[in-house]
C-alpha cells in the first residue's frame, strides 16, 4: 500500500476508490431511488465509476506535485456537489438542476431551512478528505516533478467513456427511452449517477434555450388544437354567476388535505377550516380530491399553474428560468375583459422567486411585498412576516383597492421547517421520530387561526359578502423522507401509492349568491382553476391556451397529471410505471387499452406545455380581439414614499 501511494497513479487510484465508494454509500443512505432487482443495484454501484474516471482523470494532465493538489480539489468539489444534493433532497426528494442553481437569490430566505436539514452525521462525509490530505502531505515528496506520460490520462478518460457506454446500454435495456422521456430525475440518477445526470441536465438546458429561437407560429397551432379538443363546456348554473364580484384568493402554504378533520392529542388541528368544509349553510364547495401539480418550483409552480393553467418546468422554476416569457395570465385576462384590479400580498422580499419581474408579465397591477409591512423581528419568522400580522396589515391595502379586484393573499408561516414561537403554539407537537412532522401541526393550527381572524376582518370591512373566496393549498409540506414518521402518526404503511394520495391539497370556493355544494368528490388539480374561474366570471375559457378544464362542467376531464408523467383518476393511479387500483390498492397486472391511451395523453400534454414554455409560444398567439399583449413597462412594484 505504501509503495502504491508513493506513485502518482497509485494516489489517483486511492482517490478514485474513495470517491466511488463514498458516492455509492451516500446513494444508499441518503437517497430513496427505488432500486429494484440486481441490474438496478449493479448500475447504482457502477455509475460513480465513469464519472470518477473522467472528472478526476482530468487532473492527470497536471504537472508534478500540482497534480496531487488539483486531484484533492476536484475530489472536494465533487463532494460539495454531492452534499448540496443531499441537503436539497432531504426536503424536496429531488436533485438540484442547472435551473435550480440559477435561483441563487432565493438562498438568503432559505437559510433557516438549510440549517435545519443538516444533520450531525454529515461530518462523516469529510473523513475521506482528511485522509487524502494526510496521505498527500506524507507521500508527495516521493513524486517526480515531471508530467505523467500523456497516454495515461487519455487511457483513464477512455476507460471512463467505456464504462459509461456499458452503463448507458444496460440502463436503456432495463428502462427503454430513459433519456428521451426523462420526466423523473430519480430514474436518471439511479441509472446514470448524479454527476452524469448533471451533465445530461446541462445539455438539456442548453437545448431548451435554443427552442425559443427555433419556434414559430405553427408550433402554437398544434397546442391550440389540443386544448380546444380538451375544452369542457361551462355549467350553465355557474357561468357568469361571479361577474363583477371581488375575488380573494388565499394561499395555504404547504397545507395538505389530510390535515382537514385530523385530530392530534384529541384536538382538531384546523377547527376553522374544518368548519368551512362542514358548514351547514354550505357557503363553500370543497373539492376533496384536488391535487397539487407542482415540481421543483413548489410555491412558484403553484402560482404559475393557478394563474396560467400551464405546467411548471421539469427542471427548476419557470418563474426564474422563463421569467421573461409571454404570458396570458388570469389577472391580465380579467383585467382587460372586466376591468379587474389585480394585487398580490406577500410578506417577503419582492425578488424572491423573481416575483418582481414575472408578475409584470402576468399583468399584476400591484405587488405588496415586505416594503409595505412592519418587518420587525418579533413579527418575522423563517421566510418572512408571520401570518397573523400579515393578514392584519394587509387589510388596509385591501380596502384601498379599486373594485372589482383580484387579491392573492400568500401565507408563509406554515413552511418548512415549521417553526413557531412557543407562546404562539396552541396545540402540542406530534410525537414521532421526525421533528419536521412534529412541528407541522403547530404551524398548521397557527395558519388556521390566522385565517379565522382574516375572515372576521373581511366581514367587519364589508368585503366578505360580495367577494368570491377561494382557498387552496400550494404543495406538500411533508416529503417522502418522513414516511416512517407519517406511518407512526397515521398508523398505516406509507406505500408509494399512499404517498401519492397524500398529495391532495385543499381547494374550496364560495361564490356570493350561489349555494355551495358542500363536499365535491370530482378529481381535479391546480391546472383546472383558471378555466373554472373564467367561466364563473362569464368568460369563455375556449379562447385561451389552458391545460385544465372547468371543475363544475359536466365535461370536466377528471384525470390529474403530475409533472413526472404519473397521473390519478377516480378508479386508478399510474405511478412510476405501474397502474394501481384505487380501491384495492393492488397493482393492475394487465392495464386496459384505455389506461395505456390515457398515459400517452398525459405525456403528450406535458410535452405540449413544455413546448409552450421553452419556445415562448404564446408570443405567437392572440386569444381574441379584446386581447392586448402585456407591456411590462406599465408596471412597477417599488413602494412610493
Amino acid at each position: 500500500m505504501k509503495k502504491l501511494i508513493s506513485t502518482k497513479m497509485g494516489f489517483f487510484a486511492i482517490v478514485l476508490v474513495l470517491f466511488w465508494l463514498k458516492t455509492y454509500l451516500i446513494y444508499k443512505m441518503e437517497f430513496d431511488l427505488g432500486v429494484k432487482g440486481s441490474i438496478q443495484e449493479f448500475l447504482l454501484f457502477l455509475n460513480p465509476l465513469s464519472s470518477g474516471l473522467i472528472l478526476l482523470g482530468i487532473t492527470l494532465f497536471s504537472r508534478g506535485r500540482k497534480f496531487g493538489r488539483r486531484l484533492i480539489y476536484m475530489h472536494i468539489l465533487l463532494g460539495l456537489i454531492l452534499y448540496a444534493n443531499i441537503v436539497f433532497y432531504r426536503f424536496n426528494s429531488d436533485f438540484i438542476t442547472l435551473a435550480t442553481m440559477m435561483q441563487t437569490n432565493n438562498f438568503g430566505s432559505l437559510g433557516s431551512s438549510i440549517i435545519d436539514l443538516m444533520q450531525w452525521h454529515d461530518l462523516l462525509y469529510v473523513i475521506d478528505i482528511v485522509v487524502l490530505i494526510v496521505l498527500y502531505n506524507k507521500f508527495k515528496g516521493n513524486w517526480s516533478d515531471t508530467r505523467i506520460k500523456i497516454r495515461k490520462p487519455f487511457i483513464i478518460l477512455a476507460m471512463g467513456v467505456f464504462v459509461f457506454t456499458i452503463n448507458l446500454g444496460l440502463a436503456e435495456a432495463d428502462r427503454p427511452q430513459l433519456l428521451e422521456r426523462a420526466f423523473d430525475r430519480n430514474y436518471l440518477v439511479k441509472y446514470l449517477g448524479l454527476y452524469n445526470f448533471i451533465a445530461y441536465d446541462t445539455v438539456q438546458s442548453a437545448n431548451t434555450s435554443t427552442q425559443r429561437v427555433l419556434a414559430d407560429s405553427d408550433d402554437i397551432t398544434v397546442v391550440e388544437n389540443y386544448t380546444k379538443t380538451k375544452y369542457a363546456e361551462p355549467n350553465p348554473a355557474y357561468f357568469g354567476v361571479g361577474e363583477g364580484k371581488n375575488i380573494i384568493k388565499i394561499h395555504l402554504e404547504s397545507f395538505q388535505s389530510f390535515l382537514i378533520d385530523f385530530k392530534l392529542h384529541g384536538e382538531e388541528v384546523t377547527p376553522f377550516i374544518n368548519s368551512l368544509v362542514h358548514d351547514e349553510n354550505q357557503d363553500f364547495t370543497y373539492f376533496d380530491n384536488f391535487f397539487h401539480q407542482t415540481e421543483q418550483g413548489k410555491t412558484a409552480d403553484a402560482e404559475l399553474i393557478m394563474d396560467n393553467s400551464l405546467y411548471g418546468l421539469p427542471q427548476g422554476s419557470a418563474f426564474v428560468v422563463k421569467g421573461d416569457n409571454t404570458y396570458q395570465a388570469y389577472p391580465a385576462i380579467i383585467g382587460q375583459r372586466q376591468g379587474y384590479t389585480s394585487a398580490i400580498f406577500h410578506g417577503d422580499g419582492k425578488s424572491f422567486w423573481n416575483r418582481d419581474e414575472i408578475y409584470k408579465h402576468f399583468g399584476i397591477d400591484k405587488f405588496y411585498h415586505e416594503d409595505y409591512y412592519d418587518m420587525s423581528a418579533d413579527k418575522v419568522i423563517n421566510y418572512g412576516l408571520k401570518d397573523k400580522p400579515f393578514f392584519e396589515e394587509s387589510m388596509k391595502y385591501l380596502e384601498e383597492l379599486e373594485q372589482p379586484f383580484y387579491a392573492h393573499m400568500m401565507t408563509l408561516t406554515h413552511h418548512h421547517p415549521f417553526t413557531i414561537n412557543e407562546e404562539e403554539a396552541t396545540i402540542e407537537r406530534a410525537e414521532t421520530s421526525s421533528n419536521t412532522v412534529n412541528n407541522y401541526f403547530q404551524t398548521a393550527r397557527y395558519l388556521d387561526e390566522s385565517l379565522e381572524q382574516f375572515f372576521t376582518d373581511l366581514k367587519e370591512a364589508g368585503l366578505y359578502e360580495d367577494s368570491i373566496i377561494m382557498i387552496y393549498g400550494d404543495h406538500y409540506g411533508i416529503s417522502d423522507n418522513h414516511n416512517k414518521a407519517m406511518e407512526e402518526l397515521l398508523g398505516e404503511e406509507i406505500t408509494p401509492l399512499k404517498y401519492s394520495e397524500l398529495q391532495r391539497v385543499p381547494f374550496m370556493i364560495r361564490i356570493p349568491g350561489v349555494d355551495g355544494q358542500g363536499i365535491n368528490h370530482e378529481y381535479s388539480g391546480q391546472m383546472d382553476v383558471v378555466p373554472t374561474m373564467l367561466h364563473i366570471l362569464g368568460i369563455d375559457a375556449q379562447d385561451y391556451i389552458l391545460m385544465g378544464t372547468d371543475m363544475f362542467s359536466e365535461d370536466h376531464k377528471d384525470y390529474v397529471p403530475f409533472r413526472k408523467g404519473n397521473f390519478v383518476t377516480e378508479e386508478f393511479t399510474y405511478l412510476n410505471g405501474a397502474y394501481y387500483d384505487n380501491e384495492t390498492k393492488e397493482i393492475i397486472e394487465e392495464p386496459t387499452e384505455e389506461m395505456l391511451k390515457l398515459k400517452e395523453t398525459v405525456l403528450h400534454e406535458l410535452e405540449l406545455s413544455d413546448k409552450v414554455m421553452y419556445g415562448d409560444l404564446l408570443r405567437f398567439y392572440t386569444p381574441n380581439e379584446q386581447w392586448k399583449p402585456i407591456d411590462i413597462s406599465d408596471y412597477s412594484y417599488i413602494k412610493e414614499e
